[in-house]
């Protein structure tokens, strides 16, 4: 069924002429990206209109534009909720669109929150504490080694070589330096120096099925132990990525569908899982809208090395997203 398809997003390079630094723009998707999802939606049949922006998608739902389907992936700008703003317009317009709600979108971009929901079920994810103030690092009284990040950022911003520590004097410089930089609480956890691997999900309910488990292997560089953003930024040359099988994989996509279907994810997800000592896999984050870019994007990617298209990965979503919708 041809569709009538407007794609919402937030570019980087309109942000950056805007007077945007990069680091703020990190989440944001480069021309590449929109490009390869319009063209690859055209392939399939879909009449495509770019949206562009949140603002941008306000205003012409205001003036009472629809479309059969708004393909979402715009990561809003500001607040910890801003993932949430696009698909709250168009609830608020009566607009189908594509992938996770509101309150999905917002619980997932905090990792705590989403931690917390998480652990409430029953399924195992790292001990943490969120940390507000520079004087509250001080109470933490977990068991080192441990890991921090800020709470409520994608693209691993502020994951680097620091944000592993083992010691207190570390803690409370790492955890300093992160509070003053982001402006936002920190997320401090126990760190697990197991395998990484990364579970892409499509489709809805019952029909909800494991695209692919891929193992990361941070493999050049200072920092191997955790996926950091400048592991992502550099990737061809610090990073080997591998599907994983066998029991592994089992448990791997055991527990990402389970979170997948906890956290409220819909029509395709990314889940990032770490394994502790002894080889048990805990959740670490949910990526309710995962990142699209053909070549270097995780969900893609795993999909390549499964043997399936880029194209194939993008009709199975609208498909998803359709029979969700009743289209």
């Amino acid at each position: 069924m041809a569709l009538r398809i407007g794609l919402c997003y937030d570019q980087k390079e309109d942000y950056l002429a805007a007077g945007f630094s990069p680091e703020a723009v990190m989440e944001f998707d480069d021309e590449e990206t929109v490009a390869g999802i319009a063209d690859t939606l055209s392939s399939l049949g879909h009449r495509v209109e770019r949206v562009g922006r949140g603002v941008e998608l306000a205003r012409r739902l205001a003036a009472g534009e629809r479309w059969d389907l708004l393909f979402n992936i715009a990561e809003g700008v500001a607040g910890r909720s801003r993932e949430a703003q696009v698909p709250a317009l168009a609830e608020m317009f009566s607009q189908a669109y594509t992938f996770a709600d509101p309150l999905t979108c917002a619980l997932t971009l905090d990792k705590a929150m989403a931690k917390r929901v998480v652990r409430d079920a029953g399924l195992p994810t790292a001990d943490f504490v969120v940390v507000a103030e520079p004087p509250d690092l001080g109470a933490v009284e977990l068991p080192f080694p441990l890991f921090l990040k800020p709470v409520a950022e994608g693209s691993s911003k502020g994951v680097t070589g620091q944000s592993l520590v083992t010691s207190r004097d570390q803690l409370g410089t790492a955890g300093e330096a992160l509070l003053e930089r982001f402006r936002q609480p920190v997320l401090v956890e126990r760190y697990l120096p197991g395998r990484e691997v990364t579970v892409g999900i499509v489709g809805n309910g019952a029909t909800a099925r494991v695209l692919a488990v891929m193992e990361v292997i941070v493999a050049a560089g200072e920092e191997t132990h955790a996926y950091t953003a400048l592991a992502k930024k550099e990737w061809q040359q610090r990073v080997r990525y591998r599907l994983v099988d066998g029991e592994l994989a089992r448990e791997a996509g055991q527990l990402a569908l389970a979170a997948y279907h906890l956290l409220g994810c819909r029509d395709a997800a990314r889940l990032d899982l770490r394994a502790d000592a002894d080889g048990r896999l805990h959740f670490l984050e949910a990526n309710p809208l995962p990142g699209l870019n053909a070549e270097w994007s995780d969900l893609p990617l795993m999909v390549r090395l499964a043997g399936g298209t880029y194209r194939e990965l993008l009709a199975a979503i609208v498909d998803a997203a359709c029979r969700r919708v009743g289209l």
